[in-house]
């Protein structure tokens, strides 16, 4: 098939004709890739076009410079869900780097390449590179869309999300609020988005004790998704997870494990069993199982997590240190010391 490819491609190149087929053909699928996070049925088109959207922008070719940005920015956004970080990056890159010499500096499509690398850095757990980006993404959105524009709350949202992850409490709350107060005015009160919002505000308020309050906005969240976007979502085992937390923090232990298991069942059903939401799963559902002494199921779950941590994220990452910290914990707990030494050994600690 490559073979075929590069045929093609030098057959047309002696005719003059690379440019016009390059030209369709970008537009062509520009026209027809595109990766909704809340569609779950767009996803397995945008991993089938991917190849052919990866291979059409590496030709050069200045009549369609934007359309090319858009195939990168969207190439990435499929890289980043099947978590291979290490590929989305470039791609991001390319794309901001477009769209800045095709656009200019304050263009909505510049504030869309920013988020979406920051997001990626977030992910990766490169918090201070991902910060100046998130704020020249919601310079350019206050200014050029307006101060009351959802994608101005997705990047209120986003920031208040870092500054959360940061510890930075006295600046997250009032991001949070202001980004769910657009969203419930210009959405509506049942839109994905202002789940999104609900979630996040219920986030900062379990971190600070808030229970009762957590509680109310996490169910609110968690009807809107299962109602809008269905019980197998992987938003809606967002929420199940996060309502979870809540319940194993106030000791309502068959609460928590019903909703862990139906969040994990989710995302392994959605993602796969290796995939970086996966592990989070794992890992929740380890340490409710470690709380209640369930010490067997607790391990069997933080090795899972760990590896698929290690192979994914990387070992130096923070999500890896915290599942190796559990194992070792539970380890210790137990007095298998032994145990202890290997799996430090084995991960070079």
């Amino acid at each position: 098939m490559r073979l075929l490819q590069e045929v093609i491609v030098n057959t047309l190149s002696q005719t003059n004709q690379l440019n016009t087929f390059h030209n369709y053909a970008v537009e062509f699928l520009d026209s027809i890739f595109s990766f909704d996070e809340y569609d779950h049925s767009s996803w397995k088109d945008c991993f089938d076009i991917l190849p052919h959207a990866l291979s059409v922008t590496n030709i050069e070719n200045e009549a369609r410079l934007q359309d090319v940005a858009n195939l990168l920015n969207t190439s990435g956004g499929c890289m980043q869900q099947m978590a291979r970080y290490e590929a989305a990056e470039p791609l991001y890159k390319r794309a901001l780097k477009i769209s800045e010499e095709v656009l200019g500096a304050k263009h909505p499509s510049i504030a869309a390449s920013l988020n979406n690398l920051a997001l990626l850095y977030k992910s990766q757990g490169k918090h201070e590179a991902a910060e100046p980006l998130y704020k020249r993404a919601l310079e350019i959105r206050e200014e050029v869309l307006g101060a009351k524009h959802p994608n101005t709350a997705a990047s209120l949202n986003n920031l208040a999300r870092l500054y959360d992850s940061q510890g930075k409490y006295k600046e997250v709350e009032p991001l949070y609020k202001r980004a769910l107060e657009i969203r419930e005015e210009v959405l509506g009160d049942k839109h994905p988005d202002t789940a999104n919002s609900l979630n996040n505000l219920a986030l900062l308020y379990y971190s600070q004790g808030k229970y009762e309050a957590a509680e109310l906005l996490y169910k609110r969240a968690l009807e809107i998704r299962e109602k809008v976007l269905g019980a197998k979502h992987l938003f809606t085992a967002n929420s199940l997870n996060n309502l979870a937390l809540l319940y194993k923090s106030q000791g309502k232990y068959e609460e928590a494990e019903s909703l862990y298991k139906r969040a994990l069942e989710i995302r392994e059903e959605v993602l796969g069993a290796k995939h970086a939401d996966t592990a989070i799963s794992l890992n929740n559902l380890a340490l409710l199982y470690s709380s209640q002494g369930k010490y067997e199921k607790a391990e069997h779950l933080y090795k899972r997590a760990l590896e698929i941590r290690k192979n994914i994220l990387g070992a130096k990452h923070p999500d890896t240190a915290n599942s190796l910290n559990n194992l070792v914990l539970l380890y210790s707990s137990q007095g298998k010391y032994d145990e202890v030494k290997k799996i430090l050994d084995k991960y070079k600690i």
